[in-house]
């Protein structure tokens, strides 16, 4: 069966899971899990993305995050392409270091936000590579620290899950401890890392007993949520499906988008391809990255490499608040 394309919208929460490929180590010193956790602070700086919550092992990773400027897609290729470059330089390897792509669960917040944050930094306990709370309050490759103030990590965003505990931050970070603390005896919890309907539910036990008063609901492998959250996150999928359709019965390839986009723009193609910062040059040349990146969905770095731009200036043209007004553009 082939995969699903992943799901995303902005400010959408998702729980990412990586692994070794094979089961190997992806983090094998301190130096490994510092460089890592400082390529996600610089995505976190940059309004790229905000983290919630996030686990080291030594063969993979979890992270509770929201989308911000970027794609999913777009701000993970940037975490995970540069540490497996920097990795295999480290350690004179090559080739793969992730087994497949990262997998990623669109999330409804309520409730999940603070079940998954517990999850997720419970991770050392369960793995037992810490054997204590106390032990786990101080330890430096989960988030849970950070959240109690005994770690500093100033790019993750620690209020959101405090702001569920209180407006007093030290009775907030006590009553968020206990709450973690209460989830270690819940076990693995396989309710929480992955989507679909079973999972949603919480387990074969409540579909079975939703079914018998004739209840259905929607659902989604790559969505952990209710049936109204799932319906509503696949319409607005699909639409956003049907526009990106709508645009590329229009522009079939970059040369013809190139084409359009000058004519459109009174200008030459090579003028759009060229260096010229002049306004109405500057303006055609976001207009063709806008739809290119954002309506007919082509990467980041294959518009730069058309265009022989730099990825970072493409995807900066591109970004939601730098759009120009496109709804009438393709008509």
């Amino acid at each position: 069966m082939p995969r699903q394309a992943r799901l995303d919208a902005p400010g959408a929460l998702h729980h990412v899971m990586g692994r070794g490929i094979e089961g190997i180590s992806i983090f094998r010193s301190d130096e490994d899990r510092e460089d890592f956790l400082t390529r996600l602070g610089f995505l976190c700086g940059g309004k790229i993305l905000s983290v919630h919550a996030w686990a080291l092992l030594d063969n993979h990773f979890h992270l509770l995050i929201r989308t911000g400027k970027q794609r999913i897609s777009e701000a993970m290729r940037k975490l995970l392409t540069g540490y497996v470059v920097k990795f295999n330089r480290r350690y004179g390897r090559y080739g793969h270091l992730f087994q497949n792509r990262y997998k990623s669960i669109l999330c409804e917040e309520d409730p999940y936000l603070l079940e998954l944050t517990r999850y997720i930094h419970l991770n050392p306990v369960r793995a037992e590579v810490v054997k204590t709370m106390r032990q786990l309050a101080t330890y430096p490759w989960t988030g849970h620290a950070v959240i109690l103030g005994r770690v500093k990590r100033e790019w993750q965003d620690v209020d959101t899950v405090l702001a569920y505990f209180g407006k007093r931050r030290k009775e907030a970070m006590r009553k968020y401890e206990r709450y973690v603390s209460e989830g270690v005896g819940m076990g693995k919890r396989p309710d929480l890392v992955g989507g679909g309907f079973t999972r949603s539910m919480g387990g074969w036990s409540e579909v079975l007993s939703s079914r018998r008063k004739g209840e259905r609901e929607a659902s989604d492998e790559r969505i952990l949520g209710g049936g109204k959250f799932v319906e509503k996150v696949v319409k607005e999928t699909e639409q956003r499906m049907k526009e990106t359709l709508r645009w590329r019965k229009r522009v079939m390839d970059l040369k013809t988008l190139l084409k359009k986009v000058a004519k459109r723009e009174r200008l030459e193609e090579e003028e759009v391809k060229g260096r010229s910062r002049q306004e109405s040059v500057v303006r055609g040349r976001k207009v063709f990255c806008q739809v290119a990146v954002r309506k007919l969905g082509y990467t980041g770095a294959s518009v730069a490499r058309f265009l022989g731009m730099t990825t970072s200036s493409v995807n900066r043209m591109a970004r939601p608040e730098e759009m120009t007004k496109l709804d009438t553009w393709d008509k």
